[in-house]
């Protein structure tokens, strides 16, 4: 039956409609992987020989749809494997397998961070034939060899990173990249921190490149970036990336300065000096320019005026110099100013802050720190409403802090520190409600901590330390529970430390030290400061025992030096596993050292100038990685014991002032990194040891090791240096700050030494304080005494040295306190012209030798044996009746004496009272010329 017209076009309708349908469907499916496909990806996975966190999992033979599998892509129509996905972290290692070449129609291989290597640990070769590719990311991976030519051949690559491949440790090395050339749709190209050194034309074969649009060359050790190209193809360049690879040629010599698409350009670490190009003022496409660390000998005197697009400007630690007013008014003055971030620090600039920088009104962030900026802080700073980081530190900036400062309320970090601010901080900023950071140290600023400080309920770092403010510490503290550093120290604060810092659980620093602060610190104060790392509480008037418990079992620091604690150590400490740093030092507490079972990770033990008694407890021998140990000035006795020489890892120990004695241990000898010894002061005997050149951090060939530096150590794991350390050196006590570092010495002095000094003394020749004063040592002064070319200071006074000066000591040009009196020395003093500088300034340097002869003395050399014929001649003057007189008071003297020591021998009581009599007497003696020699010749700290 015949349709009619109207049927037929509903009938095609109708067919249009289901056909569009079938076409909808069909693109909403996931078709099946091809087999083969399939096949070769379980190929690929049998040569992953590690996957650590089963990433593969999904890859089974029972699992036919291989394009659900993970790291999976295929085409939606065809089913085709187009993306193979596996550098996600997933730390696979093996064998990259040939089997990928069956993947035809591949177009994304991302193998990023994997252990995954071809035969004999190479770049496989095959990956060149991947015809489809346009994604290839190899960073990070580990490959013997290079990068294989054969990548040319990949004719549709797009993204090319092969950006830190390395083997061992060491990067890959590149001789050609002329393969590059081959790929002309190449539109990111990442090969940073691979060895590039050798390759001088690298500018000509990027530029063959024009479809170019991001080039990271980052640290690849290119040589320089100064070649002359005839003409620029690279019109389509947004991102170029140079930093660190110290090219040091004229900076204006670069060949991209013309480029004038660039939108992101980065220079930094490249050591380019000079004037900036004028060119750089055509740049008006730069969004971001990054030339910082370039050595500090570049200059700008670039307008930048027209940069309308410039969003960051770093050029921290590039320029020689500059004037702040002259630089800003360079900047960008377009109605749509858009720059955000301008980091200007570490450039030797002068001038004053003008109002005029008021123009930028978006600037975020605005760093002008570590410069030579002179005047007050203006007023405009308060209309750059947008500001969120103000640093301005370290410069010499005067005046009171603006008012205005409390108006910037998107503020949310101050850095003033380390200027000569004063009058009070203002009440201004407690109206920041977003301040997460302020620091106002090494000021002068007076006043009390405002009120309005408690409502910066979001700052976690406040430091106002180093300045002069008065007042208490104020209990509203406790509301900034956000607070995780608080320091005040160096200031002039009294009284208490309130009970509601306990508030701020979130504390890991807490620095009061330096104040008038007084009264007691209980466990209440530090049982809810769980997170506390870092608490330095000296130089203050703190009194009663120590806390008997520590909540802050995360303590790496614990100085509480310079107060009137008493009554014992408490066991708690050694809960603190953390602890680095315990200094207790210049306090009154007594008794024993607590005994600790458990191996502490102590560095530095310091508990000098107290009242602490009894033996070095054996538990001190585990304490492995003390570095500095200061037990002076206590009463602390008995032997040295042997095991002293287990602590290997000690370069500082002090042991002075104390009642230790018998031998020197000859394990001593042991402590190879050891290079301030200190026993002055002591009841020690015996000889010394002779192995002492074994003490090789004492040498000068020490210095030339490489080897932890402690002060860098100090600031990375434990903060600020601020130990004082004093030490007796050229007859006075000196105080050293982060100095102490650099001090090798060895006291030996105030005690019972006999014997000769061993020759192997003489091979110390770091050393810098050399004193074995008031002992009873006899024999010669070593003859090579002149190979200790380091020393400023030696004392061998009130001995029994014999024979002559030996004529090295004129060697010792640093010398520059020398004492030698009342020794039996003999013969003639050399000549030297430090010895002569030496002689006028202190005449008292060979007193009480009366062998000695020649200038600058007043006696003079008739020949060899001068002195004692000299003295013949007066023995022979002395008449009978004078000679009969002393024998008899020397008879009867003796006489006496012996009826005393026999008494003393065989009657205990009498012995036992003696001798107590005779220690009071000694400590009293002693203790009053320490401190009456400490007042008169007190010297300021050095640092």
């Amino acid at each position: 039956m015949p349709r009619s017209p109207a049927e037929f076009v509903l009938l095609l309708i109708a067919a249009a409609i289901w056909s569009f349908f079938l076409v909808a469907g069909a693109g909403q499916l996931q078709p099946s992987c091809i087999g083969r496909e399939r096949d070769a990806l379980l190929a690929f996975k049998q040569g992953v020989s590690d996957d650590p966190k089963d990433y593969l999992g999904s890859w089974r033979q029972e699992r036919q749809d291989c394009c659900q599998w993970a790291g999976i892509t295929c085409d939606n129509v065809t089913g085709h494997v187009v993306e193979l996905d596996l550098g996600q972290g997933n730390y696979l290692a093996g064998q990259i397998s040939p089997s990928l070449l069956s993947l035809e129609h591949l177009e994304y291989l991302n193998l990023w961070g994997t252990g995954l290597c071809g035969p004999g640990g190479r770049v496989p070769e095959f990956l060149g034939s991947l015809k489809n590719l346009k994604y290839l990311d190899l960073s990070g991976m580990s490959f013997s060899g290079m990068v294989p030519p054969q990548f040319g051949n990949l004719s549709k690559l797009e993204y090319l990173d092969l950006s830190r491949i390395h083997f061992n440790n060491t990067q890959m090395v590149l001789t050609d990249i002329s393969w590059l050339t081959r790929l002309p749709l190449l539109v990111q190209l990442d090969m940073s921190l691979i060895n590039l050194s050798s390759i001088a034309d690298w500018p000509l074969v990027v530029n063959k490149i024009p479809s170019l649009k991001l080039l990271r060359l980052v640290e690849c050790s290119l040589s320089s970036a100064n070649q002359s190209l005839t003409h620029l193809n690279l019109t389509n360049l947004h991102n170029l990336d140079l930093s660190f690879n110290h090219f040091g040629h004229p900076i204006a010599s670069g060949w991209f300065w013309n480029l004038t698409s660039i939108k992101d350009l980065s220079l930094a670490g490249n050591y380019l000096y000079g004037p900036f190009p004028d060119a750089l003022a055509n740049m008006t496409s730069l969004q971001w320019l990054d030339l910082q660390d370039m050595g500090n000998k570049a200059t700008m005197t670039v307008d930048l005026k027209n940069l309308c697009d410039l969003e960051e400007l770093w050029l921290d630690g590039s320029l020689s110099s500059g004037n702040i007013t002259e630089f800003l008014d360079k900047l960008p003055q377009c109605p749509s100013n858009k720059l955000q971030y301008l980091y200007l620090s570490s450039n030797n600039m002068a001038g004053i802050l003008s109002n005029r920088m008021g123009h930028l009104t978006n600037l975020f962030w605005f760093d002008i720190s570590y410069n030579n900026i002179t005047g007050a802080i203006p007023l405009g700073i308060g209309n750059l409403s947008c500001l969120q980081s103000l640093v301005l530190s370290n410069n010499f900036l005067t005046g009171a802090i603006p008012l205005g400062i409390g108006n910037l309320s998107s503020l949310e970090a101050v850095y003033l520190s380390n200027n000569f601010l004063t009058g009070a901080i203002p009440l201004g900023i407690g109206n920041l409600s977003s301040l997460e950071v302020l620091y106002l140290s090494n000021n002068l600023l007076t006043g009390a901590i405002p009120l309005e400080l408690g409502n910066c309920t979001y700052v976690y770092q406040l430091d106002l330390s180093d300045n002069n403010i008065t007042g208490v510490i104020p209990p509203w503290l406790g509301n900034c529970t956000s607070l995780r550093h608080l320091s005040l120290s160096n200031n002039l604060l009294v009284g208490h430390v309130p009970s509601k810092i306990t508030l701020l659980g979130n504390l890991t620093e807490l620095a009061l030290g330096n104040n008038n602060l007084d009264g007691v610190i209980t466990e209440e104060h530090l049982v809810a400061l769980k997170n506390l790392e870092h608490l330095d509480l000296s130089h203050n008037s703190f009194s009663g025992p120590m806390p008997l418990e520590f909540g802050a079992y995360k303590l790496v620091e614990l100085t509480l030096s310079s107060n009137y604690f008493s009554g014992h150590i408490p066991i708690s400490v050694c809960m603190l596993r953390n602890l680095l740093v315990l200094d207790l030092s210049d306090n009154l507490l007594v008794g024993e050292l607590p005994r600790c079972s458990r191996e502490p990770n102590l560095v530095f033990l310091l508990l000098s100038h107290n009242h602490l008694s009894g033996k070095l407890p054996s538990s001190l021998k585990n304490y492995k990685s003390l570095a500095f140990m200061d037990l002076s000035a206590n009463n602390f006795h008995g032997k040295l014991p042997s095991w002293i020489g287990d602590l290997v890892y000690l370069r500082f120990l002090q042991l002075s002032q104390n009642f230790f004695c018998g031998d020197i241990p000859v394990t001593i000898t042991n402590l190879k990194r050891l290079r301030q010894l200190s026993l002055a002061g002591n009841n020690i005997s015996g000889v010394i040891p002779w192995s002492l050149s074994n003490l090789t951090a004492m040498t000068q060939k020490h210095t030339k090791r490489p080897g932890v530096d402690m002060f860098v150590w100090y600031t990375g794991y434990v903060g600020k240096f601020g130990e004082v350390w004093p030490i007796v050196m050229k007859r006075q006590e000196l105080k050293y700050g982060k100095g102490i570092f650099n001090v090798v010495g060895m006291d030996l002095s105030l005690n019972y030494l006999t014997g000769e000094i061993p020759d192997g003394i003489t091979s110390l020749n770091g050393l810098l304080n050399l004193n074995f004063s008031w002992n009873q040592l006899s024999e010669k002064i070593p003859g090579k005494i002149g190979a200790m070319k380091s020393l400023e200071s030696l004392d061998l006074s009130r001995n029994s040295l014999s024979g002559e000066i030996p004529t090295s000591l004129a060697d010792l040009t640093y010398l520059s306190s020398l004492d030698l009196s009342y020794n039996n020395l003999t013969g003639r003093i050399p000549v030297g012209r430090q010895l002569d500088t030496l002689y006028l300034e202190n005449q008292s340097i060979y007193m009480g030798n009366i062998g000695l002869c020649g200038p600058p003395l007043e006696r003079n050399c008739s020949g060899n044996n001068a002195p004692e014929h000299d003295n013949q001649q007066k023995i022979e003057k002395v008449s009978e009746p004078v000679l009969f007189f002393y024998f008899g008071l020397g008879s009867g003297l003796v006489a006496g004496l012996w009826v005393v020591f026999c008494t003393l021998l065989f009657k205990k009581v009498w012995r036992v009272a003696y001798f107590r009599l005779f220690d009071k007497s000694y400590d009293k003696a002693y203790v009053f010329v320490v401190v009456t020699w400490g007042r008169i010749n007190r010297e300021p700290i050095e640092t």
